[in-house]
């Protein structure tokens, strides 16, 4: 809790310039980053993009920045406080990661974006519009990293953050296509969607002949049951997966199980974001 409340302290009181006001003269707006609209063809849809530039960012220079990916990234969701995380964790004085900017992806339909198409009737029923990360995947590979790369100063280097469906979605990635991030922060993930038919595949990772390095941090808190028909735990669901990618044979493929018995769903984000950036430290 100290660690946060010096992050916000931070964020809107060291970062941002500000000067001295008169009694009765104008405010100056405080801004922690930009807002831009990538129109995907992929999702026929405009996409809202929250983006965060590093403190010293400058267009002119030739310095290069990673990226951190944020799913679930509206305003109102967790764009302001990650990037709050990210500038404590970036500060010379911490060292948990470079500075870096943060992608924060504007949330427009969880379920549809976030799941594959499940075999569970009880889940086709509830949730019908369910069923299309393969889209939102191909929206990132195809347009979002493109657009990315081209109007930012990146260096190559790509983290995705997302917890519940947003972990379910970044396990997708992980299996199927896991050269698209370096870094894959899952925090919580829903692997009860499809009755947990993720942990039954074996992907690439796992095989010797895997050799891109990638790094994954799984972090849970203590959560129970999860909201489906088919009851399942998550933090058993989430020690299986680390078991697994633990069990493979690549040795470039690095993991690290994080059990947070103090947390639960709804307060496990910024600890488990904060230990991410220190045990993945660069």
């Amino acid at each position: 809790m100290k660690n946060i409340t010096h992050i916000f302290f931070l964020l809107f009181v060291l970062q941002l310039p500000c000067r001295a006001q008169k009694p009765g003269s104008l405010t100056t707006p405080i801004t922690i980053g930009h807002q831009a609209v990538l129109q995907s063809k992929i999702l026929g849809e405009a996409r809202l993009l929250n983006i965060y530039l590093p403190e010293g960012y400058n267009a002119k220079d030739s310095l290069r920045y990673p990226v951190i990916y944020l799913l679930d990234g509206s305003m109102d969701e967790d764009f302001i406080h990650i990037c709050g995380i990210v500038q404590y964790a970036g500060f010379e004085w911490v060292n948990y990661l470079p500075k870096s900017i943060v992608v924060g992806i504007a949330t427009v339909n969880r379920r549809r974006d976030y799941t594959f198409t499940t075999t569970v009737a009880e889940q086709k029923k509830a949730y019908p519009e369910a069923g299309h990360s393969d889209r939102f995947i191909a929206f990132i590979v195809q347009e979002l990293q493109p657009y990315i790369a081209t109007s930012y100063k990146t260096s190559g280097s790509k983290t995705i953050v997302g917890q519940s469906l947003g972990g379910l979605l970044e396990t997708e990635i992980l299996f199927r296509k896991p050269e698209l991030f370096n870094r894959y922060i899952i925090i919580s993930p829903s692997l009860w969607w499809d009755n947990g038919s993720l942990l039954g595949m074996q992907p690439a990772i796992l095989s010797a002949g895997f050799n891109q390095p990638v790094e994954v941090y799984i972090g849970v808190g203590k959560e129970g049951l999860t909201p489906t028909t088919i009851p399942r735990v998550m933090e058993v669901d989430a020690n299986v997966l680390a078991d697994k990618i633990k069990s493979g044979k690549s040795t470039s493929v690095k993991i690290i199980f994080d059990y947070l018995p103090g947390e639960d769903h709804a307060t496990i984000m910024h600890q488990a974001v904060l230990n991410a950036f220190k045990l993945l430290k660069h």
